[in-house]
């Protein structure tokens, strides 16, 4: 839930890099809450509660997926490969599986880079 959290936290923020884990606990978190405002919808007859989910997430999804391609070392313009029919949406499913680009690149630093200090080997060794 941290990670759907941190997301919606950078909600607009389409710069910097997004890890797998960040990317997919967020769209796992995405697709529960969008089948209980489909339920609450069938219940009550009216589509308004998924018709305001989607709506309210469409930009963080497109954030974190811009992030997500910024870590594996592509620009956020890659996105719309998924325009392209049946080859686009598997291409980047592929790229948003990708392991992170080793090391800094040119929109930021490796979020998985945990700082020597914080590392609880480093510490128990010194």
């Amino acid at each position: 839930m941290e990670w759907y959290l941190k997301v919606l936290k950078q909600y607009a923020d389409f710069s910097g890099r997004a890890r797998r884990k960040e990317y997919w606990m967020f769209y796992l978190f995405n697709i529960i809450f969008t089948i209980v405002a489909s339920i609450i919808d069938g219940v009550l007859g009216m589509p308004i509660f998924y018709l305001i989910y989607a709506l309210a997430m469409l930009i963080p999804g497109l954030a974190v997926a811009v992030r997500r391609l910024h870590d594996v070392g592509k620009s956020g313009w890659m996105f719309l490969v998924v325009l392209i029919p049946l080859v686009g949406g598997i291409w980047l499913l592929v790229l948003m599986c990708t392991d992170s680009e080793a090391g800094d690149n040119k929109w930021g630093e490796n979020p998985k880079k945990v700082p020597p200090a914080s590392n609880p080997e480093i510490l128990d060794a010194a």
